[in-house]
């Protein structure tokens, strides 16, 4: 694998283990789900380093990653909406794992502006569901 590559998984693994965690309480079945989206990036590697933002686009594998997992399990998974990152993912990463916005914006591939505004907004409403 690529010097890249193994740095990208050196960063986003903790941080992608515990927001699988959030939904997956089960251990190995997080850490499963994570290196399963691991993979799935390392297939798309030399693809999403030309896309337009690859954190984005791996944030997106890994939530459709543990939203397949959870379905498989329970009917309370996370619909994956578009490929952005969802207000209660970012409530998630902020509230439940305990990250600030600019690491959320690291995680998440956006800007912090974005996820903080966002994050004010999700503390508006209910998080019933997580």
């Amino acid at each position: 694998m690529p010097v890249e590559y193994a740095a990208f998984c050196e960063l986003h693994r903790p941080r992608y283990l515990s927001y699988a965690r959030v939904w997956l309480p089960d251990a190995d079945e997080a850490a499963d789900s994570v290196q399963e989206a691991l993979c799935e990036v390392a297939v798309h590697w030399r693809d999403l380093l030309v896309s337009r933002n690859p954190t984005a686009e791996a944030w997106h594998i890994l939530r459709s990653t543990v939203a397949a997992r959870l379905r498989a399990e329970t009917s309370a998974a996370p619909e994956p909406r578009g490929s952005g990152p969802a207000d209660e993912d970012l409530a998630i990463l902020h509230y439940v794992v305990g990250l600030a916005a600019p690491e959320i914006a690291d995680v998440v591939g956006s800007d912090t502006a974005n996820v903080a505004g966002r994050l004010r907004r999700a503390l508006l409403h209910e998080p019933a569901d997580w």
